[in-house]
């Protein structure tokens, strides 16, 4: 079984386009999993149904290591869409190496599905098969082609100025600088934008600073 684990780790590195060297020695690491028997009865019903844009055999399972809050590492979870794993091992490897701060990363099945449960404990997740808030147009979510970073940190802002969770009204003031705040041009949004990823952040209203997506919506 180490042997097998150590393989997956290799082939996830090398999709990624991380030097395993480098990884190792930093701490990193990234593993990538088709999702199993168990994660897909996990998922139906909660973040994946019948009629979703994607079938169940294009998503993939990546454990991805962090630097908390705490300052110390962790591996947390996120479920992508397989064409978007290398673009978010390689944003995530180079958030790694400017030690930027994640509060935690868990599937957003532990929440059951609801968006607003997993934003209001500020946790970091991937897919998740919804419409937009307010629309019945699919969430780029629904695609495992988006990411939402630290939400009570990096908030949706409406245009009067209302925060989604509320706990991210004191964080609106973008000219603050606090831990696991994302800003224009710092490396996390350049880590992306090296992939081809978009940002909530830079659209005009509504502003979306938790937001990254391969289309940019």
């Amino acid at each position: 079984m180490k042997l097998i684990g150590a393989l997956v780790l290799v082939l996830a590195l090398q999709l990624a386009a991380v030097p395993p060297s480098l990884s190792a020695e930093k701490g990193f690491s990234v593993e990538v999993e088709r999702i199993s028997p168990y994660l897909r009865d996990r998922m139906t019903g909660v973040s994946w149904h019948e009629g979703c844009p994607v079938p169940i055999r294009a998503l993939r399972l990546m454990r991805i290591s962090y630097h908390g809050f705490d300052g110390d590492r962790h591996v947390g979870k996120l479920v992508v869409h397989r064409d978007a794993v290398t673009a978010i091992s390689n944003a995530f490897h180079s958030m790694w190496r400017h030690d930027f701060k994640i509060h935690r990363m868990n599937l957003i099945d532990r929440f059951g599905g609801s968006d607003r449960r997993s934003m209001a404990a500020d946790n970091t997740s991937a897919f998740n098969c919804r419409n937009v808030a307010g629309t019945d147009h699919w969430s780029q979510h629904a695609y495992g082609r988006a990411i939402d970073i630290n939400p009570v940190e990096n908030p949706y802002v409406r245009s009067d100025g209302s925060a989604s969770p509320p706990a991210g009204s004191r964080y609106t003031d973008r000219s603050q600088q606090r831990k696991g705040m994302v800003h224009s041009g710092d490396p996390v949004v350049r880590a992306f934008a090296r992939q081809g990823w978009g940002w909530g952040g830079s659209w005009s209203s509504p502003k979306d600073y938790q937001h990254f997506s391969a289309t940019g919506h």
